[in-house]
């Protein structure tokens, strides 16, 4: 009965209700032969012991705690301790949206605060309330472009991750959005003479990616002044957020969406993360989401409210700037206890660790394969292709209970048997060297592998 929501007293009370004298008679109606007229073959009752060690030896076979080279947007950080006491204390647990700012004094001093440390971070002026993801975040900031240019076509850069550009290509499916790609060179940034071709007159904005989905740092103030010169917008997208601890702040941009999750966010199996937008002060009112904003009450005590929100659920739906609901309070939360935690000295400490970790293992792992884009830096990225498939590649690495990188194909046919890797502070260099010494198999056995025979023309 501890799991079970109605006793057998409420089930003959609902039945007496609607009239039905059992539960026979209530599914009477469908043909019997449709009816399952047995017991469920489940097996035997679990006491809640045995379900909680049952679950643990699952997620062991589900490889809980191996060392892991994926990265492609979704990124494994420490997570301070602190974090989950914070976020677990009631008035955060349960705070919903801070429409009543005279009970939601706490939800909305954060979200302020959140706002505050992601303006230092990006170089921008003003940051809203977070958002569902950085995909959408991105795909908003878009949006957010037309209504600002007045323009409808985007330029989107290959390089900006797969997953970002198909939620972008399904906002504009009904949005009268023309969407142009622009290709990457062998440096892995933007073709800087396609783009200029690619703009005109009618482009609302240039989305790229910084660093990209490659690992490589793009040259924003170059692209910026390209994408000026035409009258269009620059929109930057930050997949991960630990970047910002070294890498300069893309301030030239016009719009920044940025993906959160790599402040103190667990992984989750892909969520819920956090999203955000940051621009120009100009812009705020095309801003999409909500912003809180300090003022003072009649007594001159310091206090929060939502200043803007330009959603449906606020303004008219036809003056709305998006329809995204709600923002992820919560999760925008952990980001900025995690950001408190590590400070300005300590974030830039954290992204040395990762680009130390990524240097080692982009040179290790370049005696078994060709490290790709050489002529940019990167950050905790890289694209390694090798001989051998890197499906087998990581079959072979997860028989040493390793997970290995994210393999290309898929998206980037042309790179052949490519994938990225990525190294953050949680990689150890044992697990480095380990991934080499598979990567030097993998090559032995590539090169004893036979060449096919040429084909011949008849």
């Amino acid at each position: 009965m501890r799991y079970l929501p109605k006793s057998p007293a409420d089930r003959e009370a609902m039945l007496r209700a609607i009239g039905a004298r059992s539960i026979d008679d209530l599914f009477a109606p469908i043909p019997n032969e449709y009816r399952l007229n047995r017991d469920l073959r489940l097996p035997r009752q679990m006491s809640e012991p045995e379900i909680l060690e049952w679950f643990q030896k699952c997620s062991r076979e589900n490889g809980k705690g191996l060392p892991s080279f994926l990265g492609a947007g979704a990124y494994h950080h420490y997570r301070p301790v602190v974090i989950d006491t914070i976020i677990s204390r009631g008035e955060f647990l349960t705070a919903y949206t801070p429409y009543q700012a005279e009970i939601s004094q706490g939800t909305l001093q954060s979200i302020f605060e959140f706002q505050t440390m992601i303006c230092e971070l990006t170089g921008m002026e003003v940051a809203n309330a977070s958002m569902y993801d950085g995909s959408t975040a991105t795909a908003e900031a878009a949006t957010m472009a037309m209504r600002v240019s007045g323009r409808r076509r985007v330029v989107m850069a290959r390089s900006v991750h797969p997953e970002y550009r198909e939620v972008l290509a399904t906002y504009g499916q009904h949005q009268d959005m023309p969407l142009t790609a622009v290709g990457f060179g062998e440096n892995g940034r933007v073709k800087m003479a396609e783009l200029e071709r690619i703009l005109g007159e009618d482009c609302a904005c240039l989305v790229v990616q910084s660093p990209n989905f490659f690992g490589t740092i793009e040259d924003v103030p170059a692209l910026a002044e390209l994408a000026r010169s035409k009258g269009a917008l620059l929109v930057v997208a930050i997949a991960e957020a630990v970047s910002l601890g070294i890498v300069k702040p893309p301030a030239e941009a016009d719009i920044v969406a940025m993906e959160a999750q790599s402040f103190g966010v667990p992984l989750g199996f892909g969520g819920p993360y956090a999203g955000v937008i940051a621009t120009r002060e100009k812009y705020v009112r095309q801003m999409p989401g909500r912003l809180v904003g300090e003022t003072r009450d009649k007594h001159g005590k310091r206090g929060y409210v939502l200043t803007l929100a330009t959603r449906e659920q606020h303004i008219r739906r036809e003056k709305a700037t998006s329809n995204i609901c709600t923002n992820q309070a919560l999760i925008a939360l952990m980001a900025n206890v995690f950001m408190t935690v590590y400070g300005r000295e300590g974030l830039k400490e954290l992204a040395k660790q990762n680009l130390a970790k990524t240097a080692y293992a982009r040179q290790h792992f370049g005696r078994h394969g060709k490290a790709l884009f050489d002529g940019a830096p990167v950050f905790n990225e890289f694209v390694l292709q090798t001989v051998e498939d890197p499906y087998v590649i990581n079959s072979r690495l997860l028989e040493e209970n390793i997970v290995g990188g994210f393999p290309l194909k898929k998206f980037y046919p042309e790179l052949g048997n490519a994938a990225l890797w990525c190294c953050t502070e949680t990689t150890t260099r044992a697990s480095i060297d380990a991934v080499g010494a598979v990567l030097a198999r993998a090559q032995t056995a590539g090169k004893r592998r036979p060449e096919p025979e040429p084909e011949v023309v008849r």
